[in-house]
């Protein structure tokens, strides 16, 4: 669950291994020999993915990957692990996926077919539509109220996409502006550069929830998709880490302990700043928590 054109030129600098022959891997074996899990993870996604002012990585999914962790070392039998923390931002992160720089992405990725192409994701952890973040004082409610506008959205998301549809179905005439990060792309808002910022409702929530006035600014009612789920991310053609990722999630989905990490970011103040969501769970969340199973769009 799940930001622009100029920042795929950066993958070119990102030194990338030749991406490993689908019968070359076994992520599980690889973690026996290494006593490490690589986890993919976000500078600045809350409450999903991302750093505290003194470098720790933290967020629900990170929380999720260290259940996850812990459970695999068992599984392997493992006397102790080790989390190392790879960066990944919406441009790289299925690069380092793919090329196995990482072994899990933690954070707010979007699960579809089209991504499905490339990695595999795990059960869903969370569900969110596209929605837009403006001004309060534009009164902007509706897409239609978008037309002639700039507006923005990171490049190397599903959302600039989206964007993208809805501006050619119906002639809106937006001069679409991709940026490299979520912050940038709000940053334009806050600064009165872009009229609105396109991207899942619930990452523009935590935006506006951290800024330093909140009030300022508004959520659409109307979205740009029907509600989408976040997953997990991993290599393809890797069985059995995904059913090692898999049955730990159906665990910890189906148990107490999903509700108690539900309410610790979503429903309770979160570090650094005490920024709370107040968002109580969604019933399609809920149904998808009590019935784990693949997504299939």
């Amino acid at each position: 669950m799940r930001l622009p054109v100029f920042c795929l030129l950066l993958t070119c600098f990102i030194p990338i291994p030749p991406v490993q022959a689908a019968g070359d891997i076994d992520t599980l074996q690889r973690i026996a020999k290494t006593a490490k899990i690589r986890i993919g993870y976000r500078e600045a996604e809350p409450p999903f993915s991302y750093l505290l002012p003194d470098g720790e990585v933290t967020g629900f999914s990170t929380d999720l990957c260290r259940i996850i962790s812990e459970d695999i070392r068992t599984k392997l039998k493992l006397d102790k692990i080790e989390l190392e923390f790879v960066k990944a931002t919406p441009a790289t992160r299925f690069i380092l996926v793919r090329s196995g720089q990482i072994d899990i992405e933690c954070a707010a990725t979007t699960n579809n077919s089209e991504r499905r192409k490339m990695v595999d994701f795990s059960y869903p952890n969370f569900m969110t539509a596209t929605q837009f973040l403006s001004r309060k004082e534009d009164n902007l409610q509706s897409l239609d109220d978008l037309a002639g506008r700039s507006v923005t959205s990171a490049s190397g998301t599903v959302n600039i996409e989206q964007l993208n549809a809805v501006n050619r179905a119906k002639n809106l005439n937006i001069s679409v502006m991709p940026t490299k990060t979520n912050e940038e792309a709000f940053e334009l808002v806050v600064a009165g550069k872009a009229s609105a910022f396109v991207m899942d409702g619930i990452l523009l929530a935590a935006l506006a929830a951290t800024s330093q006035k909140p009030d300022l600014y508004a959520l659409s009612e109307e979205t740009l998709s029907a509600p989408e789920p976040y997953g997990l991310v991993f290599r393809r053609n890797d069985p059995a880490f995904k059913a090692a990722v898999n049955e730990s999630l159906r665990h910890i989905f189906t148990g107490p302990d999903i509700h108690d990490l539900y309410e610790k970011w979503f429903a309770k103040p979160i570090p650094p700043n005490g920024m709370n969501l107040n968002l109580p769970m969604a019933a399609s969340l809920r149904r998808a928590y009590e019935h784990p199973s693949e997504y299939r769009d």
